[in-house]
């Protein structure tokens, strides 16, 4: 992480483009919980509703209001650095021209859909005076951080294995991935890489080595035609037979289990949240229609196997089918065990030394749970954190004050996920997608 911004600066001018989910509601609504360190001066987004309201709650003068990106970085702003928070498809030219124009550039994840285009967008980086912190959030948040300092201080000896779960949750990936924006691979990317590129990232972080092959598999298993329940109906809302026993009835969870919620994920299916209009939403979007009759083509379940150069294997499981909306580890050493849950933020540190054998199934000491030397480690990483458990908070703060420094002619060096170190996690994920559609096993 870096220092405390240099003294006597004014606060960093971004440009956002995409007023979505990310946009808007991780790093824009940053700057106003931390004016003094930087305030959103320009807007662009097609949607003039979510412009409008991005617009009007950061100041944003009519001037600073786009449409596209395009009008936006054709204007000569008074922008210091941008967040490309568009569709995924839409990120590379965007930051191309921001790297053009010399701007530090935060760039959501994935960097782009194809090898080809992250390949291009690295020959641009390298060649321009600006940056590009890519948000892999997970290397930002106490949690993570926690994990490395524990293989770093030797707690569990060796690493010898990781088994990390990203638990999507049913309901999530059906918004996300069956309804929402990643649901087709043309129209985005590979669930892999849309969903869990910075879960490959904090593997490779914990792991410490490069990554050497991988194998994958997995396929779109459940939500296909011929699994819709009998009586199911185009729409949820048209009087599904199967309403009251199906957990993907989307009148449930849009109307009633999220009838408080008035940001995201209601705010990704209508800027109205009135209860008519997640209902007319529901009438009129892909948001409202069966998961089973929809046109996704991307996996549900997805197991990979990653070889790293130092010995260490990981297995990475990404599954929409979870209750809990949450990622869990178990990360095996020469002389003990780290088991953690970023949901809840607990981590375990079993080492053997202190660990007693089970016996016929029976635990030989059930009250050890944190070894010896260890406790604390839970408290530690258990406060409220929110988005991306801290992470949004974290990644925020590193590129703003990055950035500050650099305009006043202080390099601090690469961003812990800058793009020159985000793009293994990439090139694993290709490697992924085509080991799973060969059956093959890829080396990288």
């Amino acid at each position: 992480m870096t220092g405390p911004a240099p003294s006597g600066t004014r606060p960093l001018r971004l440009l956002v483009l995409g007023a979505g989910g990310r946009g808007a509601h991780a790093y824009a609504r940053w700057c106003l919980e931390h004016p003094d360190e930087a305030q959103v001066v320009a807007v662009a987004d097609p949607d003039p509703e979510r412009r409008h309201r991005l617009g009007d709650t950061h100041a944003v003068p009519d001037s600073g209001r786009f449409t596209d990106w395009r009008q936006a970085l054709a204007a000569p702003g008074p922008w210091d650095g941008v967040i490309v928070a568009t569709p995924d498809r839409d990120h590379v030219e965007p930051t191309l021209r921001a790297l053009e124009l010399g701007r530090h550039v935060l760039l959501e994840k994935p960097i782009a859909p194809t090898q080809e285009e992250v390949q291009r967008l690295t020959v641009a980086a390298q060649r321009s005076s600006g940056t590009v912190t890519v948000a892999h959030v997970l290397r930002y948040t106490p949690f993570f951080r926690t994990l490395r300092r524990l293989l770093d201080e030797g707690r569990i000896g060796q690493l010898q294995g990781i088994s990390h779960i990203e638990n999507v949750a049913y309901w999530h990936f059906a918004h996300s991935y069956v309804r929402g924006n990643w649901h087709r691979t043309d129209l985005s990317s590979p669930m892999l890489l849309a969903k869990a590129c910075h879960d490959i990232d904090i593997l490779r972080w914990l792991v410490g080595a490069p990554c050497v092959a991988v194998a994958s598999f997995g396929e779109r298993r459940h939500f296909r035609a011929e699994h819709a329940p009998k009586g199911s109906t185009e729409r949820c809302i048209d009087g599904c037979a199967a309403a009251d026993t199906c957990p993907y009835n989307a009148e449930r969870l849009y109307v009633d289990q999220l009838a408080t919620v008035n940001g995201p994920p209601v705010t990704v299916i209508t800027n109205d949240t009135s209860v008519a209009g997640r209902r007319h939403a529901l009438r009129t979007t892909d948001y409202g229609r069966c998961v089973y009759r929809m046109d996704n083509d991307v996996v549900d379940h997805q197991t990979s196997t990653l070889l790293f150069g130092n010995g260490v294997t990981a297995s990475l499981v990404v599954s929409a089918f979870t209750a809990q909306n949450t990622r869990t580890l178990v990360l095996m050493g020469s002389h003990g065990q780290i088991t953690a849950d970023m949901r809840s933020g607990r981590i375990e540190v079993a080492p053997f030394l202190e660990t007693p054998p089970q016996v016929d199934g029976r635990r030989a000491n059930p009250t050890l749970e944190v070894g010896a030397g260890a406790r604390g480690i839970t408290e530690e990483v258990t406060e409220a954190f929110t988005g991306h458990g801290g992470g949004d908070s974290g990644l925020m703060t590193d590129f703003v004050r990055r950035v500050r420094h650099r305009l006043h002619g202080d390099d601090l060096g690469d961003a812990p996920s800058s793009l020159a170190e985000s793009l293994e996690s990439h090139l694993i994920a290709f490697a992924a997608e085509r080991s799973r559609r060969n059956r093959t096993v890829e080396e990288l």
